[in-house]
């Protein structure tokens, strides 16, 4: 298992949309990360600074081909386009982020 913490900026005037859109997940993008080894996933808004830290556990061999084969599903690239528009990278993410991967520095069981 492998732990994975992320973040960007959501932009102030999507933030209801943002949140909206989490009320009310797609089942069939859940079920395909799900199959992709995506477990006990969770994202947090932090305000004012209108951030947002994703957070999931991986339970696979190989997340680069798992995470190609997400970007090929249809039901993902909908549900990216519903919510990509709501956030903006941040200027520390590297050239093939969307979301900045970030290091953990403490872990706790």
């Amino acid at each position: 298992m492998r732990r994975m913490g992320m973040v960007i900026r959501v932009r102030p005037e999507k933030i209801a949309e943002y949140k909206r859109l989490h009320a009310d997940p797609s089942p069939e993008v859940n079920a395909l990360l799900s199959g992709c080894g995506v477990r006990n996933y969770s994202i947090y808004l932090r305000e004012p600074e209108n951030l947002l830290f994703g957070y999931w556990e991986y339970h696979g061999a190989d997340w680069p081909a798992d995470a190609a084969r997400l970007g090929e599903e249809p039901a993902i690239r909908v549900w990216l386009a519903q919510t990509d528009p709501c956030q903006e990278k941040l200027a520390s993410a590297g050239p093939d982020e969307w979301w900045a991967a970030m290091e953990e520095v403490f872990h706790l069981d």
